[in-house]
């Protein structure tokens, strides 16, 4: 297996000069079918790339000499180790903290829990993976143990994964209390949420558009006795053009209430927001810059974009064992890849926007439980889900807003663990990923490979693109059809079988059958 490079530490600075970009075998030349060249983005000349690749190096000179000089000190440690209970936390919380494993507050937590028990208005700016979630739902749950009500708590999130995954902490840190949580979510029946709603939960937590949905055709439901007011990843729920709903919702509650505003960056619509919904706030920031955790190892591949294929498949075989988190642009190019690596063997599974919510949540529970080791999603996944065990993120295909970096490689290295990320760079891809080390503040060393060994594996990965294609047709016609809740076109049920290591050579042909079909 190899290893990347070591961290930065005393060592000196690495040179920024990239090493030249493999060519490989007929880099631009060749004949490509028209399927060919929409799969590998049109793979440009040996002089484009070329190109690219002096263009990238210029700029890197300079961008490090900025970088460095808006270097900014370092937050003060804090000096001695903190427990919940001296945060003020009940002991039965502090018990279920115990039980989850919370053996210390993060620093989000030790900056917001002493407030919001204060009644404060919070605004939280925390690194993705910070422990947000505790640092409100704690405070909360607290308050309802010295003033029981239905009703009690609102939670808004930007997705619906995010909204089951803070339901089942609320429900993990108050199960001895007796808590009781809605999620109320698109992609779920109206009717049995109204139920659900009927039956006077605690805690709701919900998506700004199914939210007003409810409020305005649900009989009897309103939330005129709310006392806490929660927005998690309030800078993405603004992305998402959720304003005219956060402001229908902000005019159905009380005004008299506890507001946690929590977002990873403080945008200008997040700016709006918090004048309009809180009071007074006070400001808990453990970060003041955009910025990953420390135990993060970040890399960068320079490869041709004809390639990139090949050579997802030759870190999976260099970092096997591990868990990897893979993002992909489109659904369509999740989809596909997930297809790809099933017929090479691997136990893959797709998570896009294009699923129904069962086999989203399906595949993100299959991918926590370890059933299987690498989740290919797109930027739905990217921000707020805790998926432990992550141990790899591979940016197959770069992100076209900076930012969403910082949040895809979030979902490793999280609460204080290790983590890597590598992230694939292509001839055309030089501009995009300039601005995200200038966002970040730093260079990022090459991960190393061995260009003969990928150019290998390119035959087999070949045949294996050939039969992700003719699935993917099936599968387009499937959807022309009516389809029944048997489709299983979302999972990859069939790679449950042992995994083995790619090497060249062509792919076994089956008569009559697809590999893992």
């Amino acid at each position: 297996m190899m290893g990347g490079p070591g961290e930065k530490g005393g060592e000196k600075e690495r040179e920024t000069t990239l090493p030249r970009i493999p060519c490989g075998h007929g880099m631009g030349s060749g004949r490509r079918n028209d399927r060919d060249r929409e799969e590998l983005h049109f793979p440009g000349s040996h002089a484009a790339v070329v190109a690219s690749e002096r263009k990238l190096n210029m700029a890197a000179t300079t961008e490090h000499d900025s970088a460095a000089g808006s270097s900014e000190p370092k937050e003060a440690e804090v000096q001695e180790t903190k427990t919940f209970k001296d945060l003020g936390v009940t002991e039965v919380l502090c018990d279920a903290c115990d039980q989850l494993g919370w053996k210390t507050p993060t620093k989000i937590q030790i900056e917001a829990i002493p407030m919001a028990l204060e009644g404060r208005d919070i605004i939280g700016l925390a690194e993705t993976g910070s422990g947000k979630t505790g640092a409100f739902a704690l405070p909360i749950l607290n308050a309802l143990l010295e003033t029981p009500q239905r009703f009690f708590a609102l939670v808004l999130t930007p997705t619906r994964e995010l909204a089951f995954q803070i339901s089942e902490q609320f429900e993990a840190l108050g199960s001895s209390i007796g808590v009781e949580c809605a999620v109320i979510v698109g992609g779920i029946d109206s009717m049995s949420q109204s139920l659900a709603l009927a039956k006077k939960p605690h805690v709701i937590i919900a998506t700004p558009g199914r939210l007003i949905d409810h409020l305005e055709n649900t009989k009897g439901f309103n939330l005129r006795a709310l006392k806490y007011l929660v927005m998690d990843e309030a800078d993405r729920i603004l992305n998402m053009d959720f304003e005219t709903e956060v402001d229908k919702i902000l005019k159905l509650i009380p005004r008299d209430r506890k507001t946690f505003l929590f977002s990873a960056t403080m945008t200008k619509k997040v700016q709006k927001l918090q004048r309009a919904a809180l009071k007074n706030p006070v400001k808990c920031a453990v970060s003041s810059k955009y910025q990953t955790v420390e135990k993060l190892q970040q890399y960068y591949l320079f490869i041709p974009s004809k390639f990139k294929d090949s050579y997802l498949v030759y870190i999976l075989n260099e970092l096997a064992g591990n868990s990897f988190m893979v993002f992909c642009s489109t659904c369509n190019n999740t989809q596909r890849t997930a297809l790809l690596l099933r017929n090479l063997g691997f136990t893959a599974i797709p998570l896009h926007g294009q699923m129904s919510q069962n086999k989203r949540l399906g595949s993100l529970n299959k991918f926590k439980a370890k059933a299987r080791s690498i989740l290919l999603a797109t930027d739905v996944a990217s921000r707020g889900l805790d998926i432990p065990h992550v141990d790899v993120v591979v940016n197959f295909d770069i992100p076209t807003h900076s930012k969403d970096y910082i949040h895809r490689v979030g979902r490793t290295a999280r609460a204080g663990r290790s983590g890597k990320s590598i992230t694939f760079v292509t001839q055309y891809d030089v501009e995009l990923y300039q601005r995200i080390e200038h966002l970040i503040g730093k260079k990022l060393p090459a991960f190393p490979t061995q260009e003969e060994e990928v150019m290998l594996l390119t035959e087999r990965v070949a045949e294996a693109q050939r039969f992700a294609r003719m699935e993917m047709r099936e599968q387009g016609e499937k959807r022309k059809r009516p389809r029944d809740d048997k489709d299983d076109n979302d999972d990859t049920e069939n790679a449950m079988g042992v995994r083995n290591k790619v090497t060249g050579g062509k792919m076994k042909k089956r008569k009559g059958q697809r590999p893992h079909s």
